[in-house]
């Protein structure tokens, strides 16, 4: 069994990739707007150039990502997204670069169990966690 989490951005996915792809160098192995579906139901008005699917590898992991129904509403709460890393200065490098345009939960420090630890929520509103392993 595999987990992948599912982002729905509400109309900004497409946003969201492009910074994905320059912050995390984030590949997007697949994309549909709802105006190639196959069912012209699945299209909101309006929302024809809009994601209504897209498949983003990031490392080793698959995240898949959405505009959803474009309702503008960003609402990421209850998770947090967790980098594991080897190396301090990618670290550093990926922390800085999903903390532009965002909110720094917790700076990149020492903690008891990682010698580099933080928390930033992206400028979506994603929260993650990127953690050194020792």
């Amino acid at each position: 069994m595999i987990v992948e989490p599912y982002l729905f951005f509400e109309g900004r996915c497409e946003e969201a990739l492009d910074f994905y792809s320059g912050a995390l160098d984030a590949e997007v192995t697949s994309l549909m707007r709802f105006k190639e579906s196959p069912d012209p139901n699945m299209c909101p008005p309006g929302a024809e150039d809009k994601v209504m699917h897209a498949t983003v590898r990031i490392g080793d992991t698959t995240i898949m990502a959405s505009d959803g129904m474009s309702s503008g509403n960003l609402a990421f709460q209850g998770f947090s997204l967790s980098l594991s890393l080897t190396d301090k200065a990618e670290a550093e490098r990926l922390f800085t670069a999903l903390s532009d345009g965002g909110q720094v939960q917790m700076p990149l420090a020492k903690t008891f169990w990682s010698p580099l630890f933080g928390m930033v929520a992206d400028r979506f509103g994603v929260s993650w966690m990127i953690i050194v392993t020792p």
